[in-house]
């Protein structure tokens, strides 16, 4: 027997992914040893349509095996926490007072109510809120003292 044939008895399907979300891919049939190789029973036997569909030897489409069916993957959403959300904002902030005190002015009364909320959201003294609030549209006005 060849090494194509003891492939093709360990993995009649051909074509397999594995049970990873997203999943991997094996065209058994190419391999030229069975070292290393995942058990069949372990892994998803794909047709050759879902093969094609999935882009063939080189495609890199992201799926994932659900409830027994492969299906497009998508990767779950990921919370960013609050807090560093906030300390995020406070580099747009620091952008904002750089620009600020370079050309003479100073926040409006909005954005320092703004810079207060993020700096209160960032060092954890505000824990009820549950989202930023949102970005002042007027961030400076021309400062007495420049003018």
């Amino acid at each position: 027997m060849s090494i194509l044939d003891d492939l093709k008895s360990a993995y009649p399907a051909r074509y397999y992914a594995t049970m990873d979300q997203p999943c991997g891919w094996y065209d058994m049939w190419e391999y030229s040893s069975m070292d290393g190789l995942p058990a069949a029973n372990t892994l998803f036997a794909m047709t050759a349509d879902q093969w094609a569909a999935k882009g063939g030897d080189t495609g890199t489409k992201s799926m994932a095996v659900v409830n027994g069916a492969l299906v497009d993957y998508t990767p779950p959403v990921v919370a960013v926490p609050l807090k560093t959300q906030a300390t995020s904002a406070q580099a747009w902030i620091q952008q904002q007072a750089n620009l600020a005190a370079a050309m003479g002015e100073v926040f409006t009364a909005d954005m320092k109510a703004y810079v207060q909320a993020i700096a209160a959201i960032a060092n954890g003294t505000d824990t009820t809120s549950t989202a930023l609030p949102a970005q002042p549209t007027d961030v400076m006005t021309t400062s007495t003292a420049a003018t």
